[in-house]
């Protein structure tokens, strides 16, 4: 093997002085994992404020531009930090999806517009400051979160994600085609390519396999444009264009240079969206210490350190305020990173940073933007459904650094029992206070997160046993 595919060993190490030339694919391939993820809540949310399409069409365009430079502006922060914002962890920040349940909300109460718009930007304001004072203060409250209740986090995190992974697999949300064969097969030739790329070849390749796995993806929807049909008949005799066919288009239409906007929304200061976007907040700081713990965990082997996870917290927080100046959702850690990271172990903040420096880029000019968003959900469903359980396993991994004694496997069987089951299945929420609705429903994290942290404080703790003291002699 020549020496050109040797992987620098400096990309295993969060410091190491590793060559641009493998820097930039692999901060690329983070880029790829996310970027459909970073913007998707902000459609979905300005679809509910009616702010899509229209007389608001530009107005959604500087948002979704927006979206990308913050990412990768919150990002940067978080991998080298500006004094205590930012943990100095090779995390990866985006546009939150776990506040959709509660935005949507908040735009129904106020009967959308642009000024429930508006409210949701004021109350993530306050409310990433908020998260941003409890990342002070998270030292003293650490002894809340052991490995067993951030590893039942982290799991709950992955099991969330993985049915996400396979809604792309199928072509993605609300698409006509939604599991037709050639779906799936692109999705499993993507699959099937990582793990060739993976377990097949080592250093530079192995590491970039799921960027690799992704480039074989758009060529072979390529070649599949001049094999089959790119539109397809619904029942109703409706002619619609199939999930695994590339717009170019979308390419061609995009600017080359366009200048973000601040506050292209006025923000609005309303108490009916402010106190729960405020829970949300303390909900996403607990996620958080998950995903710092679990990317420390899956890609360096040891727990997270308190000044890592106290600035990690910061930097979730403000930077979520700084995303709400410029119209943008909050910004918070990404869980589909640490799969990535899980995966590959390359945990090196400089190619994280160029990953980062790309996101920027295409905030800046549209038509990056737009190539990597044109990627068809199949192919990405492929890349998706390998990182995903990725997390799982870095959820068990954290899980299990203790014995598993009783006590522990209370905690975890509990949270993602009860927890987990009733966050996922919002229906048995459909008669409890709107409140409750709000935090608890649409994402088993949340309840998993919270039972986990109520019964580490209330049972009792276990007396040493023979099996943890041949564990410290050991």
């Amino acid at each position: 093997m020549s020496n050109s595919n040797q992987l620098s060993e400096e990309a295993y190490k969060l410091d190491g002085k590793m060559p641009l030339s493998q820097a930039i694919p692999l901060g690329l391939q983070h880029v790829l994992a996310m970027f459909v993820g970073n913007l998707t809540p902000l459609l979905i949310i300005t679809g509910a404020c009616g702010l899509a399409g229209g007389e608001f069409a530009d107005l959604q365009l500087s948002l979704l531009q927006n979206a990308m430079l913050i990412a990768g502006v919150v990002t940067l922060i978080q991998l080298f930090s500006i004094g205590p914002i930012g943990g100095k962890v090779p995390i990866i920040m985006g546009t939150s999806s776990g506040f959709i349940g509660v935005f949507n909300s908040v735009a129904a109460t106020m009967g959308g517009g642009v000024l429930a718009y508006g409210a949701i930007m004021g109350a993530s304001i306050i409310g990433g400051v908020f998260e941003g004072i409890l990342g002070f203060f998270l030292k003293p409250l650490r002894k809340f979160f052991p490995s067993v209740v951030t590893g039942t986090v982290v799991l709950s995190i992955g099991l969330s994600l993985i049915s996400v992974g396979i809604n792309s697999f199928g072509g993605g949300n609300n698409a006509k085609d939604f599991g037709s064969l050639e779906n799936i097969l692109l999705a499993l030739f993507v699959l099937i390519m990582i793990l060739i790329f993976k377990h097949g070849t080592k250093g530079f390749t192995s590491s970039s396999s799921i960027l690799l796995g992704i480039v074989c993806g758009y060529i072979a929807a390529f070649i599949m444009g001049f094999i089959f049909s790119k539109t397809g008949i619904t029942e109703d005799g409706i002619e619609y264009t199939k999930s695994w066919v590339i717009n170019w288009n979308k390419i061609k239409d995009a600017s080359w240079i366009a200048l973000p906007k601040v506050m292209p929304v006025k923000p609005v200061f309303d108490l009916r969206a402010i106190i729960p976007v405020m829970i949300m907040f303390i909900v996403t700081a607990v996620e958080t210490v998950g995903d710092i713990s679990g990317v420390m965990e899956g890609g360096l082997n040891r727990e997270a350190t308190d000044k890592e996870l106290s600035g990690g917290v910061i930097c979730d927080g403000l930077g979520s305020s700084l995303a709400a100046v410029f119209g943008v959702l909050p910004n918070t850690s990404f869980s589909q990173n640490v799969g990535l990271v899980a995966m590959t172990k390359v945990v090196n903040r400089f190619a994280l940073a160029t990953g980062a420096i790309f996101l920027v880029l295409c905030g800046l000019c549209p038509k990056l933007g737009a190539l990597v968003s044109i990627m068809p959900q199949p192919v990405l469903g492929g890349a998706a459904v390998i990182m995903f359980s990725s997390i799982v396993v870095s959820g068990i991994q954290l899980i299990t650094k203790t014995p598993i004694t009783g006590r522990n496997l209370t905690i975890v069987s509990v949270a993602l029992g009860v927890g987990y089951g009733m966050g996922a299945n919002t229906a048995i929420l459909s008669h409890a206070p709107q409140l409750i609705q709000l935090v608890f429903g649409g994402s088993g994290i949340v309840p998993a997160a919270v039972v986990a942290i109520l019964l580490n404080i209330v049972l009792p703790k276990d007396k040493p046993q023979e099996a943890e003291k041949k564990e410290e002699e050991k």
